[in-house]
Formats: C-alpha cells, sequence, structure tokens
C-alpha cells in the first residue's frame, strides 16, 4: 500500500504550502511591527530574517519561493504521475502541462501589471508566478519523458551548466566569472532579450535566463514526491529519515558551493538552488513526520486551508482591498488595544480575515486549479 491520502493528496503537502503562503500574504509583518516596537536585537534580527539581501547572502524569507515551485514539484508524481499509471497518453498530458505553464506565466504578468493596456516598454513580464509556470512546465515535460535516473541527471546538468555559464562568460567589459549586478552574464541576456521593463532596470530577479535552475528547484520536489509515492505503511519513519538525511547533504553541499558560487536569489545561483531545496526537504519531512506519520494534523488545518487555494489567495490582493476591510471590521479594536501594539494586533487581523475568506470557500468545496 503506497502513502496516499484517500483523495490522492498529502495532507501534509497541503499543510506545508499553506505554511509557505501564510508568509507571503503578510505574516512577516508581525516581526517587522515588534522590532518598531521594541528596539533590540532580537526582534529587529527576527524582522531581518524577512528582508531579502541586496545581492549575495541567504535569509529565511529567501526560501519561501523556492519551497512552493519544490512544492509543485512533489505534487507531480501524485498528479501527472498517476495518470501516466493509468495509461493516460503522454501527449495529452504535455498539452495539459504546457497549457498550467502558459496560464501562470499569464496570470504573473496580470499580477504585475494589472488589467491595463499598456506599452510594451512598460509591461514587466518577469514574474513570481511566470517563474513558477515556466519552470514547473519544463520540470513536467523531463518527468514525462525522462526515468527517474535522467531526472537526476538533468538536476546536476542544469546546476553546473548554469555554474558554467556564469563562470565563464559576463557582459561586455566585465571579466569573465563576475558576479555583479552589472557585470553578470544572466542580467546581460535579460537586458538584451527579455521585451519589456526589468523589476531593477537592469536586473529582475525572476529574469528569463536564471528561471534555468529554477527548473532543478522543481525536479528536487519531484525527487521528493518519487519517494514519497513509493513509501509503503510500514517504511514511513524511514523515509522520514532519509529525507532528513539528504536535505543536510544538500545543504551541506550548497555551504561549500557557497564558498566560490555564492547564494543568491537575486540570479537563482547553483548553491542557492541546494540550499533553498535542502532546507525546503527538511521542511517537507518534519511535517510529513508530524501530519502523515503520527497523524498530528489538527494544528495543520490552520495552513492546510490556505494551501488548498494558494494561487487565488495570491492573486486576491491585485482584485480586493483587504486593508480596507480589517480595519471596517476590526478598528474598534486596534482603538481598544492602542498604539504601539496596535499596529501588530492589525496584522493578526487581516490575516484573520484572508483566513475566514479561504476557509468560506474550503466549506463550499471552490478552489482555483491551474
Amino acid at each position: 500500500m503506497k502513502e496516499l491520502a484517500k483523495d490522492n493528496r498529502l495532507y501534509s503537502l497541503d499543510a506545508l504550502r499553506g505554511f509557505d503562503m501564510f508568509w507571503i500574504i503578510g505574516a512577516e509583518e508581525i516581526f517587522h511591527k515588534m522590532a518598531e516596537i521594541k528596539s533590540n536585537n532580537f526582534w529587529h534580527g527576527l524582522s531581518n530574517q524577512f528582508i531579502h539581501p541586496q545581492w549575495n547572502g541567504f535569509v529565511f524569507y529567501d526560501v519561501i519561493f523556492p519551497l512552493f515551485l519544490f512544492l509543485s514539484g512533489i505534487a507531480t508524481p501524485f498528479s501527472i504521475g498517476k495518470q501516466l499509471a493509468k495509461g493516460k497518453n503522454r501527449t495529452d498530458l504535455l498539452k495539459r502541462v504546457i497549457k498550467r505553464g502558459i496560464i501562470l506565466v499569464l496570470l504573473g504578468i496580470i499580477y504585475n501589471n494589472g488589467l491595463e493596456i499598456k506599452s510594451i516598454e512598460e509591461i514587466r513580464f518577469g514574474s513570481v508566478l511566470g517563474r513558477i509556470g515556466l519552470a514547473y512546465m519544463f520540470a513536467n515535460i523531463i518527468y514525462l519523458y525522462a526515468n527517474q535516473r535522467n531526472q537526476i541527471l538533468w538536476f546536476f546538468s542544469l546546476l553546473i551548466g548554469y555554474w558554467g555559464l556564469i563562470i565563464f562568460f559576463s557582459a561586455p567589459g566585465f571579466l569573465a566569472g563576475d558576479l555583479s549586478i552589472e557585470g553578470n552574464i544572466v542580467s546581460y541576456l535579460d537586458r538584451m532579450i527579455m521585451p519589456g521593463k526589468l523589476f531593477l532596470g537592469i536586473h529582475d530577479p525572476e529574469g528569463l535566463f536564471s528561471t534555468i535552475p529554477a527548473i532543478s528547484t522543481a525536479l528536487l520536489g519531484i525527487y521528493t514526491g518519487n519517494i514519497l509515492i513509493n513509501t509503503a505503511v510500514n517504511k514511513r519513519k524511514q523515509t522520514t529519515f532519509k529525507l532528513i538525511t539528504i536535505s543536510f547533504l544538500l545543504i551541506i553541499a550548497a555551504q561549500i558551493w557557497n564558498l566560490f558560487f555564492p547564494i543568491n536569489k537575486n540570479l537563482w545561483t547553483s548553491s542557492f538552488v541546494l540550499q533553498c531545496g535542502g532546507i525546503s526537504m527538511l521542511l517537507m519531512a518534519v511535517f510529513y513526520y508530524l501530519i502523515d506519520v503520527l497523524e498530528y494534523n489538527k494544528w495543520a488545518f490552520i495552513f492546510k486551508i490556505i494551501g488548498m487555494n494558494s494561487i487565488l489567495i495570491y492573486m486576491s490582493s491585485l482584485f480586493i482591498n483587504w486593508s480596507y476591510t480589517t480595519n471596517s471590521l476590526f478598528k474598534w479594536l486596534f482603538h481598544l488595544i492602542g498604539e504601539p501594539y496596535d499596529s501588530v494586533i492589525y496584522v493578526f487581523c487581516l490575516l484573520t480575515v484572508q483566513w475566514m475568506f479561504l476557509y468560506l470557500l474550503y466549506r463550499k468545496k471552490i478552489f482555483l486549479r491551474v
């Protein structure tokens, strides 16, 4: 018997996706507000963990984006893999994968630019959803046409090839291997090829060429999904230990590679892939063990509600004024609390309003499927 939920979903997968989205929809503001109120090293240290480094470096917040992509990869053996096992035609599945990738790219463009008519020069095409869509699409194409051994070869080949691209080339006028924002080859190629505007003018953290190693992030998720779906019930604990072991090996490898190829989210460097991949796998192992092995799942229901409608809540900020709704419902509470902690309570109320919205959709079985 395989480790599958009755509806072919891992409870821990939805819960961890919800935990990931919890920070994206505003939970990090709790630490920022507390750092403003309590001017001490503890709160400032936590707050800084939720501010992306300007270039090289790593904080906890950097793992949020790749974690979502990693989880998309885990879902592949439970979705595409199930269809393959039923004898579904690969060409039909390929069309579905490409369609989903294109939809996510389009949603990313809408998220960045709104539903406005703009000139090409004013549109930002690179986006979080766009990167997820492209990396998901190419990783799933590899999954459809390559066995597990070759999927692993693709994982390492993309990372090593991307490292070679950056190390042996650079923007004109810079030495080969230049890793500055002005001189690296990836940002230069994006400036030359990508239409519209880049997020930072000369660089886009969701650019086209730095999507190459992001495919490996999704492939690592697929590798993890293959392990989980092939785990017998009496082997769950061993699988947890295996995932934890691999996660630490990935993190150690990332630290070694970081010595000469810095961990950098902006460039999605190969060392960044290993670092985030290791942390993502570790988080998945913990959630899997607590929820699907020990069956301590009541606490995770809060996150599951978010995780089952993750794309919807991400896009909702473009169309719903959550701040207005929160103030309308809880302004009386903010007055009772008073300064300075009213700003912290506001964040909790904002999260509650969004969660209740998702809960109502969950009760009505309304989910945005892409």
